[in-house]
């Protein structure tokens, strides 16, 4: 299987703004977010779908989801939620979508996945989140 952009970001090919990363598991900041402050949360090994995961590996991924979670609550206390994306469509390694919202439209916006990101802004983020 060829390299997904997750998998070059993993080796560091590819730059991210990173918040956390253990032995099996990355999470940074996505460019083309839901909301401000999304987090991917990828798995090392590089399957299509979470569902096709090992066991261990599996379980650090959602380990790792309810720390990120945990973190955007306590960095974003004025949102109501923070909610979680397992979609698989744009990238063809699995990963998981956590991020702050308040609404239903928040929750179901559409990023514009052209806009170009503000790298500083998300420096900045994700040295808020990193922990």
């Amino acid at each position: 299987m060829e390299d997904s952009i997750f998998t070059k970001i993993i080796k560091g090919e590819i730059p991210c703004h990173k918040v956390y990363e253990d032995e099996k598991t990355l999470a940074f900041l996505d460019i083309h977010p839901i909301q401000q402050g999304q987090v991917l949360v990828i798995p090392k090994a590089q399957v299509e779908f979470v569902w096709q995961l090992d066991q261990a590996d599996y379980q650090a991924l959602m380990a790792t989801v309810q720390k990120v979670g945990q973190r955007l609550q306590t960095v974003f206390p004025e949102k109501a939620r923070v909610g979680v994306h397992i979609e698989g469509l744009d990238v063809n390694h699995a990963h998981i979508k956590v991020f702050p919202f308040d609404t239903d439209e928040d929750f179901q916006f559409h990023p514009d996945m052209n806009a170009e990101p503000d790298h500083d802004a998300l420096a900045k983020l994700a040295h808020e989140l990193a922990f």
